[in-house]
């Protein structure tokens, strides 16, 4: 269930960066807009105190509108606090303040929410803007990758997680060096020296087990084998190494060091590949769909229209969407029959009331959405794993341009030239 996890965090990422644009893009008058993020050991109790604290602060303010703003605002951040009787085990995030709308009319926000996993910010701000920087830090990849230091004089296991990095065991050995001394049984100490060196490579392989594989999946994103001497290429390459840890190899670093120092040197080193992880996944579920289309395997689904069919038939896999899809998911209906519309339309054909005026229809808009806010909230209801990708990579770019940015991977092959009913175009009554 690994990859549904990761899948779900995916979902809460993008709903996280989605939140953050809207947040960012917020003005208010005045400075009535607060931020408040509270980390997970925090007390409310201490929250509520400080906010009556700059209730009565607020009460100085001179200008009357912004007075009333402030304090209005404070209080309803107050009745948020009310909802929680302590800190959520991932602390808390409210945002709440009076906008500006576009139309230049005044919004009341109120957002509150528990982040996917804990953000250790605490933050009270009231400006005239909503502060996300926090937030920012939630969309750091939480990816684990392991490290495995080596060297003649010992070795070092360890993990980073964001910028987090944990040393998970040290072990020292005693290697026997080259030597001139021997004459005769030279040959007897070069192979002492061969059978030490290689059960040191052995050792540290089935530590490497133990450490990076949890109920026979390996617990990390990518290992990095780093190392002075020529040991970590012996490692790699060594068939004690298991294979499934072989896979997840992603860099051979040169260190001048061992233990801490060379473990340092080895995440600076290897940063760049790091954060290509999450690339090379895009790429690589890109790739895979690419791969069923020129195999024509018809287990595939590209553009609005089919990949909804499919959905629909429970035959989609994999759901792959461009992150800033910007499709409309209208519901429609025609006041005199009361029979209901779907429409999907890109910013290009939003002038939707003109587009039906002219056919003679007068439609009413029950419902709109983002499309891709009704994939993050219907994924599941279809059986489908929902993938984002960017149009950075060249396949990605290709899948935005190409394919529309919309698509799936299907479970099973589906004629789409059969389904004769097309969604577009037919009334559903109810």
């Amino acid at each position: 269930m690994a990859d549904q996890d990761s899948a779900d965090k995916n979902v809460e990422m993008w709903k996280i960066k989605k939140l953050i644009k809207s947040l960012e893009a917020a003005r208010g008058n005045g400075t009535s807009m607060i931020s408040l993020i509270i980390p997970p050991k925090d007390q409310i109790s201490r929250i509520a105190k400080m906010l009556a604290d700059e209730y009565g602060t607020a009460s100085n303010i001179k200008s009357r509108v912004n007075r009333l703003s402030v304090l209005a605002a404070i209080t309803s951040t107050q009745q948020k606090l009310k909802l929680y009787n302590k800190v959520p085990p991932n602390g808390l995030v409210v945002y709440c303040g009076t906008i500006l709308t576009d139309e230049g009319k005044e919004k009341k926000v109120n957002i509150d929410f528990e982040p996917f996993k804990p953000i250790n910010t605490s933050l009270y701000l009231c400006d005239n803007k909503f502060h996300t920087e926090a937030l920012s830090e939630l969309l750091e990849s939480d990816q684990k990758f392991g490290f495995i230091v080596m060297d003649g004089n010992g070795s070092l296991f360890g993990t980073l997680t964001g910028n987090t990095r944990e040393v998970i065991h040290k072990l020292t050995v005693d290697l026997p060096k080259k030597h001139g001394r021997g004459g005769q049984s030279a040959l007897r100490f070069a192979r002492l020296r061969e059978e030490k060196r290689h059960n040191y490579v052995r050792k540290i392989a089935e530590l490497a087990v133990q450490f990076f594989i949890t109920n026979d999946k390996v617990n990390v994103a990518g290992l990095v084998l780093a190392g002075s001497a020529d040991f970590k290429t012996e490692l790699s390459q060594s068939d004690m190494f298991d294979q499934r840890l072989q896979a997840k190899v992603i860099k051979l670093v040169d260190v001048s060091y061992g233990g801490e120092n060379g473990f340092n040197q080895a995440i600076e080193l290897s940063s760049e590949v790091l954060q290509n992880v999450k690339f090379i996944q895009e790429k690589k579920l890109i790739q895979k769909y690419f791969d069923e289309i020129s195999q024509d395997t018809g287990k595939y689904c590209f553009g609005v229209d089919d990949t909804l069919k499919a959905l629909d038939l429970g035959a989609v896999e994999t759901l792959i969407v461009w992150e800033d899809l910007e499709i409309t998911r209208y519901v429609l209906k025609n006041p005199q029959t009361g029979g209901e519309w779907i429409k999907h339309m890109t910013k290009e054909q939003e002038k939707v009331q003109e587009l039906f005026r002219e056919e003679g229809v007068d439609l009413e808009t029950v419902d709109k959405m983002p499309l891709l806010e009704w994939f993050t909230e219907k994924y599941k209801d279809f059986g489908a794993t929902l993938e984002y990708v960017t149009n950075r990579s060249q396949e990605g770019a290709q899948f935005v341009k190409g394919f529309g940015g919309i698509g799936g991977l299907l479970r099973y092959k589906v004629d789409f030239q059969q389904l004769t009913y097309d969604s577009d175009d037919e009334y559903f009554s109810d």
